[in-house]
């Protein structure tokens, strides 16, 4: 099968579509036919080093964390999950035509969106949800500034803080801002011409920002929570693979009240390009890559 792997550290260039053997599911665990991955930024640091003491990464490695598709061969001890059934997740090596992943770590794929898209909701969608419902813990007339709210998390959680009551002001660039209010947002606001509003309840932190503004906005709200670079006296914290969660995310898609909105689709062979868009902040929203 084609797998996008990395032998080594550095630039996107040490991005590899190699052919290795299509892996074989072991106890517990089922092999997808993956239908597409998303990128997510932290990826980025995975392919330059910087993760490699905490997620303690062996290489070579195959790309992607986001993965949908469908279940082709189930291994021993799985009965919730048969070949057939359509799934989406959290795993290692996504980005490739077939992956590995314990059963118990997927769940199933919205009905009501293309399979493709799943891949956008996996790690976007539970680092929303966890930061409005667990750490901020947003209720009925709240007030919230969320940072970065064009961004694919931005996209979740915009709409979930306005599901939870919250009074949403969202800052994004002008190729954003459209999509911030299209998510639901009460206010949107260029970052880079308008100075951050105080008298927030809560403060979500989604993009990196220079010293300067990371100070400024950590005095704009009674609790910062914070995905991006930490910010001094903020809630600093790493999302949790939770498939009940997931399975959550799915239901809202289900009921149309939650959406998903695609950004760009791209091929494996782009998948340099897509990491130099991350890399400098070209990127707009969520990027899917279509292994299938």
């Amino acid at each position: 099968m084609r797998a996008a792997r990395i032998h080594e550290y550095g630039d996107a260039t040490v991005i590899r579509q190699d052919r290795i053997p299509v892996p074989r599911p072991g106890p517990g665990e089922v092999l997808i036919e993956v239908a597409a991955t998303s990128l997510n930024p932290a990826e980025v640091g995975l392919r330059l080093g910087l993760l490699h003491d905490v997620l303690q990464v062996n290489l070579p490695l195959t790309l992607g964390w986001d993965v949908s598709g469908t279940v082709v061969e189930t291994g021993a001890g799985v009965t919730r999950l048969a070949p057939g059934d359509r799934v989406f997740g959290q795993v290692t090596g996504a980005a490739a035509e077939y992956a590995t992943a314990p059963a118990d770590l997927l769940a199933r794929a919205p009905e009501t969106v293309p399979l493709a898209h799943a891949a956008a909701v996996p790690v976007a969608g539970l680092t929303a949800w966890q930061a409005i419902h667990e750490h901020a813990r947003l209720t009925e007339g709240q007030r919230v500034l969320i940072n970065g709210a064009g961004g694919g998390i931005g996209m979740f959680a915009v709409q979930l803080a306005k599901r939870a009551g919250a009074v949403v002001t969202a800052t994004a660039g002008p190729h954003s801002a459209a999509a911030a209010a299209r998510y639901g947002a009460d206010e949107v606001i260029d970052y880079a011409t308008r100075p951050f509003p105080g008298g927030m309840d809560v403060v979500l932190n989604l993009a990196a920002i220079p010293d300067e503004a990371a100070a400024a906005l950590a005095g704009r709200g009674r609790t910062v929570i914070t995905v991006a670079s930490p910010i001094e006296g903020g809630v600093h914290f790493i999302t949790r693979n939770d498939p009940d969660q997931l399975a959550g995310i799915a239901a809202l898609i289900d009921r149309g009240e939650l959406a998903v909105e695609v950004a760009a689709y791209r091929s494996p062979d782009e998948l340099q390009e897509v990491h130099r868009g991350a890399e400098s902040g070209q990127l707009r929203g969520k990027t899917v890559v279509l292994m299938a």
